[in-house]
């Protein structure tokens, strides 16, 4: 079992969370996001992680990017690493951000004209413990635009699973209907997207980085073929198929 981390490590992470906060933001910065139909916009990326089961140090990191509007594969790095950090609630971006940045530096150097020009990321963004999860990281550091979308609720900041949330889910009719996540602050933190008609569940969207927060649930509905966003669901799918074959032992 290993040993619980050392507090100053957490007061660090901390502290660099709050650095970091104050260059994230939180409106639209490109002329795109402004477009009725995302007009200029042609290359959407997608990052995840996916570990073998059992292992919880040693994964693939995947980077995608896809075309828009239509959606195809572009560009894909599948890339094993190691994780060195603790998994830490709050604090999942000091042990994936270094990854995932590092592909996008390996395809800004290698292949620049295909580099994204918005990312999608598996997780939060502004819904967050401390208003800076995994995607307002990974988009400050990287410099570009990114939308986090989670697949479960993190209760967070007076946001929970209550009825009221539960009927305000029932209530979302078609794809593209949503509903702020409001904190106990009053602050709107994110919004639950019924991101397809087929799919009831929602997805939480909040803002990564360099995008206003309807703008980031357009978008991720327009990206959306199911109910997860087209560039998260190609990462996922391609990390897990890439484990599969080269680890054929291992059950992903």
């Amino acid at each position: 079992m290993s040993a619980p981390p050392a507090e100053d490590l957490l007061q660090h992470w901390e502290s660099e969370q709050a650095r970091l906060r104050q260059q994230v933001l939180e409106e639209d910065t490109e002329d795109w996001q402004g477009s009725p139909d995302f007009s200029g916009l042609e290359r959407v990326g997608g990052v995840d992680l996916s570990f073998i089961k059992g292992d919880d140090v040693n994964a693939c990191a995947q980077l995608v990017v896809l075309s828009y509007p239509d959606l195809q594969v572009l560009y894909e790095d599948s890339q094993m690493v190691t994780l060195m950090a603790p998994y830490i609630a709050g604090f999942l971006a000091f042990r994936e951000t270094p990854f995932l940045l590092e592909a996008l530096q390996r395809l800004k150097k290698n292949q620049p004209t295909l580099l994204p020009q918005v990312v999608f990321v598996d997780g939060n963004g502004l819904f967050h413990y401390r208003e800076f999860g995994l995607a307002c990281h990974l988009g400050v550091l990287s410099g570009l635009p990114c939308v986090g979308v989670a697949k479960n609720l993190l209760q967070v900041q007076g946001v929970n699973k209550s009825e009221e949330h539960q009927s305000q889910i029932a209530a979302l009719q078609r794809g593209g209907d949503s509903f702020p996540l409001i904190g106990a602050s009053g602050k709107v933190l994110g919004k639950a997207l019924r991101s397809s008609d087929k799919s009831s569940k929602p997805v939480y969207v909040s803002v990564g980085h360099k995008i206003s927060l309807d703008t980031a649930v357009r978008l991720t509905h327009a990206c959306c073929r199911y109910r997860v966003p087209e560039p998260i669901r190609q990462a996922d799918c391609r990390s897990r198929e890439y484990l599969r074959i080269h680890f054929p032992a291992a059950d992903t």
